[in-house]
C-alpha cells in the first residue's frame, strides 16, 4: 500500500484518536448514487435507479463538517456514474489536511484521464472490484469484457508509480478457490490486494455464503498460501488479524460485537445517515447521536465482515498498530 507521508500520518492518527475519544466516526462511506453498471451476485444494488434526490457537491460539506472522519470512501453503486463525482471528491477531501479518500468503484468506466483528474481531486486510494482473476468475472458481475478492460487499464495505470491501487475480493463460496490465484493476479499487475467477506444480508442468497465443511477446508487452504507469501510490501493489505477473523466469521456463521453506526457509518445518495449498508434504520445528520444510542447500543447483528468493519473491531491501542504503523506508515525515505 502507499505509504503516507509523515505530516500526513500524524494528522490521520490525530484525527483518529480525537474521534474515538469523542464517539464520532472514523470511517464514513458515501454512497453517492445507488445506480450501477454491474448487477453483481453478491449486491443489492445494479442498474439504473431514481438519481433526482442525490445530494448535490456542495452539501457533501456540511456532512464533512459535522461528521470529522478520518477515512472517507466514495461508493455507491458505481460512483463514476456520477459525472460530477470529480467535484464531489474536491469537497469531501477539503484541501490537503485528512480525511484519507477512498474510491470504491468496479472501475467499467474509469479511464486514464478520470484517474489522474481524481488524484488531483484528492483520491488517496482507488478499491476496485476483482471476484475472479479472468473471464468469470465477467460472469458474475453481468457485464461482458470488464475483466478485459482491468486487465489493460489497471497494470497500466499501475505503472505509472503512484501505488495507490488495491485490488478488492469479496470471498464467497464460488471463487473461494481462487483466493491465492487472485493474488497472483495482483502481484501480476502491480498491485495490493484486500479481501473482504461475503455477507448473506445484502441480498439473502445463503448460496453464496461458505456454508460446507469442504468450503471451509478450501478456505483455510487458500488463505495459508496467501499468507505464507505476505512480505514487507504490504502487497496483501488484511493484516493477519483480520484473515484469521475472517476465517472465524465464515465457521460460525458471522461474528458478533459490530459497532455499525459509532466507529462507521453510511450517508446515503440522498443524504441520511444509516448504521451501514445492510441495516436500514435511517437518521438525519442532526440525530447522528441518537443512531449511536438508539442502535449501536443494542446492535445483535453480526452477519458481516466487510473490509470497514474488520479494521474497526478491534481495540484502539490494535488498530493504531495494525492500521497506523502498516496501512498509514513513514515512506523509508522519510525514516
Amino acid at each position: 500500500m502507499r505509504k503516507v507521508p509523515l505530516v500526513e500520518s500524524l494528522r490521520i492518527i490525530g484525527r483518529g484518536s480525537l474521534n474515538w475519544l469523542a464517539h464520532r466516526p472514523i470511517v464514513v462511506s458515501f454512497e453517492v448514487t445507488d445506480a450501477c453498471t454491474c448487477y453483481c451476485k453478491h449486491c443489492d444494488h445494479g442498474g439504473p435507479r431514481d438519481e433526482s434526490r442525490n445530494l448535490k457537491p456542495p452539501e457533501f460539506r456540511r456532512y464533512m463538517e459535522e461528521l470529522r472522519p478520518c477515512v472517507v470512501q466514495v461508493s455507491g453503486g458505481e460512483p463514476l456514474l456520477r459525472d460530477d463525482v470529480v467535484e464531489i471528491v474536491r469537497v469531501i477531501k477539503g484541501g490537503t489536511r485528512p480525511p484519507y479518500t477512498i474510491l470504491v468503484s468496479n472501475w467499467s468506466l474509469m479511464t486514464e484521464t478520470k484517474y489522474i483528474a481524481l488524484r488531483d481531486a484528492g483520491i488517496d486510494q482507488f478499491s476496485v472490484s476483482l471476484d475472479f482473476p479472468d473471464e468469470r468475472h465477467d460472469q458474475f458481475r453481468a457485464h461482458p469484457g470488464l475483466y478485459r478492460h482491468l486487465e489493460d487499464l489497471v497494470p497500466r495505470l499501475a505503472r505509472l508509480g503512484h501505488d495507490d491501487i488495491v485490488l478488492n475480493s469479496c470471498i464467497t463460496s464460488e471463487n473461494v478457490g481462487e483466493i491465492d490465484a487472485i493474488a497472483d493476479k495482483a502481484r501480476a499487475w502491480g498491485v495490493n490486494l484486500c479481501y473482504s467477506a461475503y455477507s448473506a444480508r445484502r441480498t439473502g442468497c445463503r448460496d453464496l455464503f461458505l456454508n460446507t465443511p469442504e468450503q471451509l477446508a478450501e478456505l483455510n487452504a487458500q488463505l495459508d498460501r496467501v499468507e505464507a507469501r505476505r512480505d514487507p510490501t504490504n502487497w496483501i493489505v488484511n493484516a493477519p488479524t483480520t484473515l484469521e477473523a475472517t476465517r472465524h466469521y465464515f465457521a460460525n456463521g458471522g461474528t458478533p460485537g459490530c459497532k455499525a453506526g459509532l466507529r462507521f457509518l453510511v450517508v446515503t445518495a440522498d443524504g441520511a445517515l444509516q448504521p451501514c449498508s445492510m441495516q436500514f434504520h435511517q437518521y438525519p445528520l442532526e440525530k447522528r447521536a441518537l443512531m449511536a444510542a438508539e442502535f449501536t447500543s443494542s446492535n445483535q447483528c453480526g452477519e458481516c465482515y466487510v473490509s470497514i468493519r474488520s479494521y474497526l473491531d478491534k481495540s484502539f491501542p490494535q488498530l493504531l498498530w495494525e492500521n497506523v504503523s502498516g496501512f498509514l506508515s513513514v515512506s523509508s525515505s522519510e525514516k
